[in-house]
């Protein structure tokens, strides 16, 4: 199902250049992060929520393949420095997921809170976990996406455009990122 939702997407992508609105043209990157921003696709992020800035770098590193991901790479290979700032600009108008319906295991929920505590995750992605400037929002984010994220950057797999994140993971042991994940997909 996902690698039918990217052939779409990247088949969308190129009637869209010719689209008039920045919602047209955005239509393939929401086909598989969500109609309004909020993924319902596997190991997909949500874009709801995330600032400007944030979604710039990100479009960037995938146009660049700075970040590896062959769909998001294609997808932004064409893009110009204009059509980046249009589209995390659009992105930031999106707006951002829902705390979950399911309130989760208290116990699950505290064990991730006291990790978050620790690490000082609300240092950098703030109190609230909404993110700021370059920072994303994770309050809120797919847990399994969180998952695979915080464990990509415990293996040095994915890297950020600093390595504050591999740095930060490193004392959590892989155990504890299901917890984690766990807390910040709920944080309400």
């Amino acid at each position: 199902m996902r690698k039918f939702a990217i052939a779409v997407a990247l088949t969308s992508l190129s009637f869209s250049a010719g689209a008039e609105t920045i919602q047209e043209r955005a239509a393939p990157c929401l086909a598989c992060h969500g109609e309004r921003g909020t993924a319902e696709t596997e190991n997909t992020p949500s874009l709801g929520g995330q600032q400007a800035p944030y979604a710039l770098i990100q479009l960037f590193m995938f146009r660049e393949k700075l970040r590896v991901f062959d769909p998001m790479n294609e997808m932004a290979k064409a893009l110009t420095d204009d059509d980046l700032r249009a589209f995390s600009d659009f992105i930031a108008t999106l707006p951002k997921p829902a705390p979950s319906a399911d309130a989760g295991d208290p116990a699950r929920i505290a064990r991730g809170q006291a990790l978050a505590q620790q690490n000082r995750c609300n240092t950098c992605h703030n109190t609230d976990f909404s993110g700021k400037e370059n920072v994303p929002r994770i309050a809120n984010q797919r847990e399994d996406y969180l998952a695979k994220t915080l464990a990509e950057y415990k293996d040095n797999s994915r890297h950020g455009y600093d390595a504050t994140m591999a740095d930060v993971m490193q004392p959590i042991a892989r155990d504890q990122i299901a917890d984690l994940a766990y807390y910040l997909a709920r944080v309400r």
